[in-house]
């Protein structure tokens, strides 16, 4: 009996497995402008996307980048764009139009180090950012956080799916490090994007017939309408948070110390982990896969019981705040990290954590 089909194994840089997994969820519009370290995305989609009947642009300016996102999410197609840290900054006017008008489109923000122009160093540092809304007004952004080459191609094209399913955009945040390095990656099975579902909201082609055209607006006219639309917004968000909320548990059912840590410093942090275990210590890790919606319950659960939470960033501390939140005061948070390019070794996790017990492995 023939058993289901594997795909192979390819080799890629994290920059150009996400360009893939994008094309392969049906994405045929890109709009960008280039900035460092994430040009290889751009230059993958000028290369691949042409090839597939799609568009790709570059733009003049971050801003015009964005804008073409929303004209072409409006009518129901999926667009993209990327850039980093300084070039999110630019394009938050337009993210906070996105939301408002509930527009599905990937952004994929692949971080620089420090505020400012910043450098090209590995870092996490715009967390506040993209969780806590970068622009005005109240609205969330879904934000994945990939841990490895493979993820980056896998959320790339599941992020299209979820931003259809709910009419909002989706973030991917990474830093340099996934961006930039290779491993081996099965891709996802392409989306064909003339077998995706018609967007009966959207304006173009699907309106024409009918006796009013539909239209789509960042803001209703009147006060009622408006209060309405941020009302729908709320309970809309808190559906996501329902039903999306993501974590990977990893040797946490008799941990007595947990860390929490996203992309790539948990997976520094799941080597910390393995080496606390082989000297007695009960550690664990909790990885955060949607910054937001924020896993609250599970670290809400494991408080109760934990001596501690240790908590890994490569920034000058923005997640410890959440944890901090979640632990509702029963357990100790301590936190490790630094921006401008830290990255935590395994061994410098595991000797804060051990420092946190008392220095006496169980």
């Amino acid at each position: 009996m023939k058993g289901p089909e594997i795909a192979p194994r390819t080799m890629m840089k994290g920059n150009e497995a996400l360009a893939e997994g994008a094309l392969r969820g049906g994405c045929r519009f890109y709009f960008g402008y280039p900035i460092t370290p994430q040009n290889e995305l751009l230059e993958y989609m000028a290369v691949h996307l042409p090839r597939c009947g799609g568009v790709f642009l570059q733009t003049e300016s971050e801003l015009a980048a964005i804008s073409m996102v929303y004209g072409v999410a409006s009518t129901g197609r999926r667009a993209m764009t990327s850039s980093s840290s300084p070039g999110i900054s630019l394009m938050q006017e337009g993210i906070s139009y996105l939301a408002s008008a509930e527009l599905p489109c990937l952004i994929v923000n692949i971080t620089r180090g420090s505020p400012g122009l910043g450098r090209i160093t590995p870092a996490q540092s715009d967390y506040f950012q993209a969780v806590k809304g970068g622009g005005h007004g109240d609205y969330r952004l879904i934000v994945l956080a990939p841990v490895g080459v493979q993820e980056m191609a896998d959320f790339a094209c599941e992020a299209f799916e979820l931003a259809e399913r709910y009419r909002a955009p989706v973030m991917i945040l990474g830093d340099g490090i996934v961006g930039q390095m290779m491993e081996p990656v099965r891709l996802p099975c392409p989306v064909d994007p003339g077998e995706t579902p018609v967007a009966r909201w959207a304006v173009g082609e699907w309106s024409r017939p009918r006796a009013r055209r539909n239209l789509v607006l960042s803001a209703p006219l009147t006060d009622p309408e408006l209060r309405q639309m941020n009302l729908d917004l709320q309970e809309k968000y808190h559906r996501i948070a329902q039903a999306e909320t993501r974590y990977e548990a990893y040797r946490t059912e008799d941990a007595e110390m947990v860390i929490v840590a996203f992309g790539i410093a948990a997976r520094l942090s799941m080597e910390a982990v393995d080496s606390l275990r082989d000297q007695g210590v009960r550690a664990g890790l909790l990885r955060p896969i949607t910054l937001w919606p924020f896993p609250s319950r599970a670290l809400e659960d494991l408080s109760g019981r934990v001596l501690g939470f240790l908590v890994v960033e490569m920034n000058e501390g923005q997640m410890v705040e959440d944890v901090c939140a979640c632990s509702l005061g029963r357990a100790p948070v301590g936190f490790l990290g630094g921006g401008g390019g830290f990255v935590p070794t395994p061994a410098q996790i595991a000797k804060r954590a051990l420092s946190m017990l008392g220095g006496v492995p169980a």
